[in-house]
């Protein structure tokens, strides 16, 4: 193959850029055996010079690698001084953006994983509550729940220990009793595989039994990302009122500090870093200040005076704001890239056409969609949803990491009651999970007082929390055929549903809600069935084809 790189190198420099680029002629490659701080340095200087990027790393980074030959880690020199200075003396926050970090944050309760999951622009994965049991105790012999050091040593530590041991000895004791009971009711049976029914019966109980596990209870998140995204996490961290947002504020900066420690010089700087965390705190005391003024009267969520017993209730939905012309926008921005003519033209002419002529032109801009992966363009972004819902906070905290959508939320409490999902009470597990609940309850009550921030930790998921979620036609497509497939949970499946339903009703919005083809409004007992007979198919094609590879038996141009 020819060699298509404009500038032509030596044989000592081939050896060397070798080391560093995945290909060392093509007008494409990847950087490879570099700290994240030389990456995003050369990317840095890239931009400000003439100069190819593997020319740039010959002559400006060289004095920078390392000797111990092919693959030695380069030092940082030269990198972390460039960054320095652009970062620190000229501020270009694009440069911050240049390097990439994994970082896993480990036993952290199940509040503090909205707070690390809140910005836009990082990838998160958190460990799930519907597939990973909570029975078992950790290694120290303690539930896995967050066990906050200032709670523990006062005077109320006893208490917290002790109702939330209760809440996962409740879960535990059920647990067995709700697993059995769904295999007597949907028994294995025809081609459903034996595994695949295990499996999906286990996920059934464990959706069922969510509910019960409390907000602290803990989980493990990965996240990958910017400096400059980490950089306002910490941000976000240290400006939160819950003490262990701060505490993994400094935790994650340290570690940070071992990685990429150039892209984090501006953290701690007076007029940076402490500056933006004193402006967040200062703007949030004034907000709840000016509150208090107001409507002096309202409280903080909390379990209402003489209330007494459970209050009870599903997901609620309400649709609160759109554009009625929504439709008439999204089908101007489809004509808009391909015509010649302004936007406001566009709308009056899509405004005359018919209903046939609306709908054929909608249709030939989404196409046939073989599945959800398959979205129409950006058109579906001219129009907008504002949705104010109340549903548990199990069923939150996975609508919540949808970073397109903007989501707000209020501070979780007892007072808008909990869900208890029916087929509890047809197993005949109502009376133990009610009483479980109104323990979770009472022990909130108990904290609120003294500790107003942790005592959210003592409440179970199946509370409902209120959260307003905003988000254009193109993501609402997303949100509500990805959440609403056969496998998800039943209780953010409800949310999602009521959400398409409400758009369909909108006389503009209509056609929009059509093009939504794989939103699922069916009802399904097993729900995670199907897929676990999927899955085991995958893996029983993939013991086959290792089993023909290992007979020497296997197509090669299959294999490949």
């Amino acid at each position: 193959m020819a060699r298509s790189s404009v500038e032509a190198f030596g044989p000592e420099e081939r050896e060397r850029l070798a080391r560093y680029v995945t290909d060392v002629d093509g007008p494409v490659f990847a950087l490879v055996g570099l700290p994240e701080v030389v990456k995003g340095a050369l990317f840095a200087r890239y931009s400000r010079s003439a100069k190819s990027l593997r020319r740039l790393l010959l002559d400006e980074f060289a004095d920078d690698l390392a000797d111990g030959g092919s693959g030695a880690a380069p030092t940082t020199r030269r990198a972390d001084a460039l960054y320095h200075r652009v970062l620190t003396e000229y501020g270009d926050d694009s440069v911050a953006q240049l390097g990439g970090v994994h970082l896993a944050c480990e036993g952290v309760s199940n509040l503090l994983t909205k707070v690390l999951e809140r910005g836009r622009l990082m990838s998160y994965l958190e460990q799930s509550t519907r597939y990973v049991r909570y029975d078992g105790r950790l290694p120290s012999g303690h539930y896995r729940y967050y066990r906050d050091p200032d709670l523990l040593a006062s005077s109320l530590g006893a208490r917290y220990v002790g109702g939330m041991d209760g809440l996962f000895e409740a879960y535990g004791s059920l647990l067995p009793e709700v697993t059995a009971w769904l295999a007597r009711r949907y028994p294995a049976g025809g081609t459903t595989e034996d595994l695949a029914h295990r499996r999906a019966v286990q996920a059934a109980a464990l959706d069922l039994l969510r509910g019960l596990l409390p907000a602290g209870a803990l989980a493990n998140v990965g996240i990958f990302g910017a400096p400059q995204a980490f950089e306002r996490l910490i941000h976000r961290l240290r400006a939160h009122p819950l003490p262990e947002a701060r505490r993994i504020a400094e935790r994650i900066l340290h570690e940070l500090r071992k990685v990429v420690p150039a892209f984090l010089e501006r953290v701690d700087l007076p007029d940076r870093g402490l500056a933006a965390v004193a402006y967040r705190e200062a703007t949030g005391a004034a907000v709840a200040a000016r509150l208090r003024q107001l409507w002096p009267e309202d409280h903080e969520p909390g379990r209402p005076q003489g209330a007494g017993g459970l209050r009870e209730g599903g997901p609620e939905v309400s649709l609160v704001d759109w554009d009625p012309d929504g439709e008439l926008k999204v089908l101007a921005a489809i004509c808009y890239p391909a015509t010649g003519l302004p936007d406001v033209e566009l709308v009056r002419r899509v405004a005359r056409l018919d209903a046939e002529q609306r709908r054929a032109l909608l249709w030939a801009y989404v196409g046939e969609r073989r599945n959800r992966r398959e979205m129409p363009g950006r058109a579906f972004e001219r129009t907008a949803y504002r949705f104010d819902v109340v549903c548990d906070y199990g069923a939150f905290r996975d609508l919540q990491r949808h970073r397109m959508a903007t989501i707000e939320w209020q501070p979780l409490g007892p007072d808008l009651g909990a869900s208890v999902p029916p087929e509890i009470d047809e197993g005949g597990f109502g009376p133990r999970y009610r009483a479980a609940l109104e323990q979770s309850a009472d022990l909130y009550d108990a904290l609120a007082g003294a500790w107003p921030e942790q005592a959210r930790y003592a409440l179970a998921m199946a509370y409902r929390v209120r959260f307003s979620m905003q988000l254009n036609a193109r993501e609402a497509m997303h949100v509500l055929e990805l959440r609403s497939q056969p496998q998800g949970h039943p209780a953010y499946r409800s949310v999602v549903q009521q959400m398409h339903r409400l758009i369909a009703e909108q006389a503009g919005h209509r056609l929009l809600a059509e093009a939504m083809v794989f939103v699922d409004h069916g009802d399904y007992a097993l729900s995670r069935l199907a897929a676990e007979q999927r899955a085991q198919a995958r893996r029983r094609q993939a013991d086959d084809g290792a089993d023909d590879l290992a007979a020497g038996g296997a197509d090669p141009a299959v294999l490949g």
